[in-house]
């Protein structure tokens, strides 16, 4: 049986994150809610949400190592109690400082949940399934993000905002154990490492960000995400501008998350059809021209199509920047290749919404579209110059070096 034939992980493994990714989705406007309730201004907010992606920027390559030369399945479950503590402890936080404390636990148990699940992906696959896999795999991301701020939504509320953003806390706490009910039997034992490498053999983070495929993969995982925490942000505040009621905004950034999960639906047919270097070249460049377009005026219904078209090129680049930097990275560097693409990501929700809102103060809350614009085109000059298969890339899947040839894994 080949490394993809069976693929019951691969949907448990959707779930699981469906509802890690779900809580995480209701907690953070949750946070911002319960902090303005405990009276933090618009800074301290800017500050409790930053410790969110600030924390895991120094954790994320320390467990890329770790996960390189051991099993990447503890980091599920470790970092689903961690989301769940950090939602639950936010709820019952007394002061600001408490709440950027149990922010940045609740970021690094998403980090920790992310970084072993990427990598049991590209260990369980075979190179030409892990397009497919992890475009699969970011369907769980896309529906949490879906249903999370709708959740959110409905239970904060009312005077008493600080009683209702912490039940909309412990509510999102015990959505993320949830996912502890599908992380049986998601890793194959002989698709893990069999020993842990020296720390003498480990491949230095400068040789894992030279090889061709690994940079690009990472701007482009930054730009697409930093572009969709800016949409979600801003778009509100065009919306106030141009009379837009939020319910409709509200319909407008659902409409978007819904396009991205059909796109990730019918991934592998357009890569048969384009191939992922074209396909990814193509979908960042007009997602670019699209997002530009945010900034100019129109009616409803032509904003709608634009969302739902820039939703749909978003939704490529996540799972193909994933594959891009597996397949690039050395061999024995696979792990902390993923975590430095996710620390471009946190770091790109630190700078991004931070640029976003010194551009829209000097030129009008239309502008940080232009300039998401401007990076989405950069990278996709950069995907065209990253390699559709590496060179030495062999038909094995990541995780088969460590395995006996001539044994199929389960």
């Amino acid at each position: 049986m080949g490394p993809g034939a069976n693929r019951g992980w691969l949907l448990r493994l959707v779930i699981a994150f469906g509802f890690a990714q779900g809580a995480v989705s209701m907690a953070r406007p949750a946070v911002s809610y319960r902090a303005l309730a405990l009276g933090a201004d618009e800074r301290a907010v800017g500050v409790i949400a930053g410790a969110y992606a600030l924390l895991p920027l120094f954790a994320a390559v320390p467990l890329g190592r770790r996960t390189d030369h051991g099993r990447c399945a503890p980091l599920l479950p470790a970092g689903v109690v961690l989301i769940s503590g950090g939602c639950a402890l936010s709820g019952v936080a007394d002061s600001l400082a408490a709440m950027a404390l149990w922010s940045g636990v609740m970021g690094l148990g998403h980090l920790c949940f992310v970084i072993g699940a990427q990598t049991l992906v590209a260990r369980q696959s075979a190179p030409h399934e892990q397009d497919r896999n992890f475009g699969h795999f970011t369907i769980g991301a896309s529906l949490g993000q879906l249903a999370g701020p709708v959740a959110a939504g409905a239970v904060i509320g009312g005077p008493d905002r600080a009683g209702t953003s912490a039940l909309a806390l412990f509510a999102a706490g015990a959505g993320a154990a949830v996912a502890l009910t599908s992380l049986w039997r998601t890793e194959h034992r002989r698709t893990a490492p069999a020993a842990r490498t020296a720390p003498d053999d480990r491949v230095p983070v400068h040789r894992i960000l030279r090889a061709r495929g690994v940079p690009a993969g990472i701007l482009v995982s930054l730009c697409v995400l930093s572009a969709t925490d800016v949409l979600t942000a801003y778009l509100p505040v065009v919306g106030e501008q141009r009379g837009i009621a939020p319910s409709v905004v509200g319909v407008l950034l659902s409409l978007r998350a819904a396009a991205t999960i059909a796109c990730r639906l019918v991934l592998t047919p357009l890569l048969r059809l384009l191939g992922r270097t074209p396909l990814l070249t193509a979908t960042c460049l007009l997602a670019g021209l699209l997002c530009a377009g945010v900034a100019l005026p129109m009616p409803v219904w032509a904003l709608a199509l634009l969302l739902a078209a820039l939703g749909f090129c978003l939704g490529v680049g996540q799972p193909l920047s994933m594959t891009t930097v597996v397949q690039a990275a050395p061999d024995g560097a696979r792990s902390t290749a993923l975590a430095l693409r996710l620390t471009g990501n946190r770091l790109g929700q630190v700078a991004a919404p931070a640029a976003a809102g010194l551009v829209a103060g000097a030129a009008g809350a239309a502008a940080p579209f232009v300039m998401l614009g401007v990076l989405l085109l950069l990278s996709s000059g950069a995907a065209l110059r990253s390699p559709a298969k590496p060179a030495g890339q062999d038909r094995r899947a990541p995780g088969d070096a460590a395995r006996p040839r001539g044994r199929a894994a389960n």
